[in-house]
């Protein structure tokens, strides 16, 4: 039913490997749906009784699966719905972000069990993984010795070709900082197999995705992506970036770099070209306070307060969103989609303000022959990014994700 065991891995994730399609189909519908009686994955899996009962008994046997209370009916015995097992498997995850890194290990449910996180001016090759290799290691003594073995794997999530975003980042989110980018340094990511640099200091397998759409899979898994079949998704950080869902399942594209949402272009102050990462993104409220002779390290701290800065960030908002709506209205305009979801890494009020001007500039933009979409705040908040790495090497092994491409760009 399974393929054989996995180098590094022990007990039930060893010996159940990457798990077959019916597997990984039940997986999914518990994952999407939450705990489920057997007749009842039968029906929505089009599986038969017998077959979903004998593989929800092997998983079980595996650890991945746990039985709820009973539940009793008017007639008949009573049902026992099943669901994932949080200590079943782990996953860590890796966020390279232009002014922070985060290491979080989460559990089969996505709920995070562990975390660390560095901040910088700017990211380089040799800080980043040595930092891995130390969260890493720190989390994995963190864990129960039994539990140690359930770990699947590591997900990068970091910038389609990092080493080209040096030229926005260093004349103002580099220079916020009071250091200048030094090209050459921030090129030394041009050419890094993360993969072969991760197996000197371990032997889980390593897949790499692209930042913005890993946080757009933690919306689709954990999040409020569960309510929409076809949605875009934003994600405001230092860059703006996005993801795209289709059919209930996040698309990746040919390259791995669809949903680049912040590529998408809009214009300036003079009529001058830009890209919507020129006018949307958190850098230019760091610049911002920068001028205003305030430090802006606090940005991208964890727990994040930005009351501070309110005179700044009012003001930022606005421009955002009317940004955020005229780059909604394009995105639509390729695509019919249900819903607009926007997140990003601020405070969940910000959020909150940020969607609700959104939604007001765009019913003032020419809709016509479009339909008008919802206009919806996401709900994983600023650890999606990371959180979404760890949903990689679950998506390679245990889940079903039609659009996944399943290796590095």
């Amino acid at each position: 039913m399974s393929e054989g065991p996995t180098r590094g891995l022990s007990g039930g994730v060893n010996q159940s490997g990457v798990r077959d399609y019916n597997e990984r189909l039940l997986l999914t519908l518990l994952q999407r749906g939450g705990a489920c009686a057997g007749s009842e994955l039968a029906r929505q899996s089009g599986l038969s009784p017998q077959t979903v009962s004998i593989i929800l008994r092997e998983m079980e046997t595996d650890g991945l699966l746990k039985r709820g209370a009973p539940q009793r009916g008017k007639v008949g015995k009573p049902s026992i719905p099943m669901m994932l097992d949080p200590d079943g498997v782990f996953s860590f995850g890796l966020k390279i972000g232009r002014r922070s890194c985060d290491v979080v290990l989460a559990d089969f449910t996505g709920s995070i069990r562990d975390r660390r996180s560095m901040t910088y001016p700017y990211p380089l090759p040799e800080q980043v993984f040595g930092f891995l290799e130390t969260a890493m290691a720190d989390m994995t003594a963190g864990l129960a010795p039994e539990l140690r073995s359930r770990i699947c794997g590591l997900g990068v999530a970091m910038p389609f070709e990092l080493w080209r975003w040096d030229v926005a980042g260093s004349a103002q989110a580099g220079s916020a900082q009071g250091e200048e980018t030094q090209g050459e340094d921030f090129l030394s990511w041009k050419g890094v197999d993360v993969p072969a640099v991760v197996a000197r200091f371990s032997d889980l397998p390593v897949i790499v995705g692209n930042d913005a759409t890993a946080a757009c899979r933690a919306e689709h898994m954990y999040g409020r992506g569960k309510e929409f079949s076809d949605y875009a998704y934003f994600f405001v950080g230092v860059f703006v970036g996005g993801g795209i869902v289709l059919n209930n399942s996040v698309y990746e594209g040919a390259h791995g770099n669809a949903g680049a949402l912040g590529s998408l272009r809009t214009s300036g102050p003079q009529g001058e070209s830009l890209q919507l990462i020129d006018t949307a993104s958190i850098h230019l409220l760091e610049a911002r306070l920068v001028e205003a002779n305030l430090d802006p390290v606090s940005l991208w701290q964890m727990p994040q307060d930005w009351e501070p800065y309110v005179r700044y960030v009012e003001p930022w908002i606005g421009r955002t969103a009317q940004e955020l709506a005229r780059a909604a209205l394009s995105t639509c305009a390729v695509i019919d989609f249900e819903a607009i979801l926007i997140d990003g890494g601020f405070p969940a009020q910000v959020r909150t303000s940020l969607v609700a001007r959104t939604r007001r500039y765009l019913e003032d933009l020419d809709m016509r022959g479009m339909h008008r979409p919802r206009i919806e705040e996401g709900a994983v908040g600023g650890n999606a990014r990371a959180i979404g790495a760890t949903t990689i090497p679950l998506l390679n092994r245990f889940f079903l994700d039609s659009n996944a491409r399943n290796s590095a760009f």
